[in-house]
C-alpha cells in the first residue's frame, strides 16, 4: 500500500489569536508581516548591484548597450561600482554642469574620472 504523509490540520489552533481582530486590524497585521518578510530583500537590493543591473539603468538613461557596457566596465575599473554607474554619470553631470549623455560620453573617453573619484572621497 501507498502510505501518504498527511499533515494534521491545526489551522484553528494556530489562527486562534487572530479571531478577535477586526478587518482593519487584520489588514494592519498582514502589512506588518509583509514588511518584515520583504525588508531583508530591500536591504540587499540597496547594498548590492550587478553589472547587468547597472547596464540596465544606463540604458534607461539614454545610453546604447555598447556605451552602457563600456561605462560599467570603467566604473568597475575605477572601483566605483558600489556607488552605481548611473550615479557616477549623474555626479559628473552635476560637477561639470552637463547633460547626462555628455557626462557619460566624457567618462567613456576617460575624462572626468578624477573629479568623480574626488567627489566620492577618493584620491583625485
Amino acid at each position: 500500500m501507498n502510505q501518504q504523509n498527511v499533515r494534521k490540520d491545526d489551522f484553528e489552533s494556530r489562527s486562534r489569536h487572530l479571531h478577535e481582530l477586526s478587518d482593519e486590524q487584520l489588514k494592519k497585521r498582514f502589512w506588518e508581516l509583509t514588511e518584515q518578510t520583504v525588508k531583508p530583500l530591500i536591504d540587499l537590493a540597496m547594498t548590492h548591484t550587478t553589472p547587468s543591473i547597472e547596464r540596465s539603468i544606463l540604458l534607461r538613461m539614454g545610453f546604447s548597450s555598447i556605451e552602457a557596457k563600456t561605462l560599467v566596465e570603467k566604473v568597475i575599473d575605477h572601483q566605483l561600482m558600489g556607488k552605481g554607474a548611473g550615479n557616477v554619470v549623474y555626479i559628473l553631470a552635476k560637477i561639470d554642469n552637463l547633460n547626462i549623455r555628455t557626462a557619460g560620453l566624457k567618462l567613456i573617453a576617460d575624462n572626468g574620472w578624477e573629479r568623480v573619484i574626488a567627489h566620492f572621497g577618493g584620491k583625485s
